[in-house]
């Protein structure tokens, strides 16, 4: 559904995977200040929500994904994967619980196939999942100046990732906007959100992931995934990696070339020496850093070797060393964090 944040002044609509919402409001970089220095509400409005209630909820899902849930506490905020049968990510999914349901969103386009999911897992357990999309959304407040979450309209409040999540009434999105704008916060788009994003190296499913990848390659193994948690659909693989081998391909932040006017596309070739080793991601221009992108390449790529990421030149920062699995402890890499090490 179109955001009505898309009548803001100056509002741009975003298109592709992130249509029905704003791209930004004619200054994408100042956007990115105002987020990171002061305080800005991105419209995330597209995404899915989902609420589960019942007795049973948390165990359930505890049975069903990565994390470990049966005993979240109330008001906490985890993120968790829903894998198929040969460890692929099909789900992932931000979740918190209140004490009586769970709110959780996800990628956009993706909540009515979770949903079918859930609902043939049934079985004779006290759940009742529903996707809520129609009538709830997903504003990020961001920036160290940015005010407590609203109570009036807001459903959920999950803090964490790059900001304060608000799950509010999708009727009540234009009202506490305003009510935000009066004190102070910036209103930003996806473009100022996604640069960021990227630069804290957090992969975005369906854009920095394909069919193929499992929780290693990505990074999710430090995020998502409880490695000591009991069973649950997919985690053969999981634990094959961690235990006895090393994933196949592992994602990278690119520092992208500069003087190019083109930053790369979506699922464009990552080549070294002409042979395609990979895919981009997801790119975008960072205020401080320039031009940057998230790739999946072979795990074997010399963390050393330059790049060519849909023809632009391109280095590499490590953020999924070749390394992980096969119980390496690997401290990923975040924004902000020191260099990647492997204790000893």
């Amino acid at each position: 559904m179109e955001s009505p944040l898309l009548r803001l002044p100056d509002a741009v609509p975003a298109v592709g995977p992130d249509a029905g919402v704003v791209a930004h409001y004619g200054d994408p970089l100042g956007e990115q200040r105002a987020l990171t220095q002061a305080a800005g509400l991105v419209d995330r409005s597209h995404r899915g929500v989902i609420r589960i209630t019942g007795q049973d909820r948390l165990s359930w899902l505890n049975s069903l994904s990565t994390q470990r849930l049966e005993q979240l506490p109330a008001g906490s905020v985890v993120q968790t994967l829903i894998l198929s049968p040969n460890g692929h990510v099909e789900h992932h999914i931000t979740l918190t619980d209140d004490g009586s349901a769970v709110w959780a969103h996800v990628e956009p386009g993706t909540a009515a196939g979770l949903i079918e999911f859930l609902e043939s897992m049934r079985f004779m357990l006290r759940v009742e999942p529903a996707d809520v999309s129609d009538e709830y959304a997903v504003l990020t407040l961001m920036g160290p100046d940015a005010p407590d979450a609203p109570q009036t309209g807001v459903a959920a409040v999950l803090p964490g990732g790059l900001g304060t999540d608000l799950i509010t009434q999708r009727d009540h999105i234009a009202v506490l906007a305003a009510q935000l704008r009066e004190g102070g916060v910036r209103p930003a788009g996806m473009w100022a959100y996604e640069a960021l994003r990227i630069a804290a190296h957090q992969p975005r499913l369906g854009l920095d992931t394909d069919h193929r990848t499992i929780p290693h390659e990505a990074g999710w193994i430090e995020t998502a995934v409880h490695l000591d948690k009991g069973c649950y659909r997919g985690q053969e693989t999981v634990a094959r990696v961690h235990n006895l081998g090393h994933p196949p391909r592992r994602l990278v932040f690119l520092h992208l070339d500069g003087s190019s006017d083109q930053l790369p596309r979506h699922d464009d070739p990552v080549e070294l020496d002409g042979s395609r080793v990979g895919f981009v991601g997801s790119a975008a221009r960072h205020y401080e850093l320039g031009p940057i992108a998230l790739a999946m390449v072979k795990r074997n790529v010399p963390t050393d070797s330059p790049l060519l990421a849909g023809g632009v030149d391109a280095a590499q920062e490590i953020i999924v060393a070749p390394d992980a699995g096969a119980n390496v402890k690997i401290a990923l890499r975040r924004a902000g964090a020191g260099m990647l090490r492997r204790p000893g």
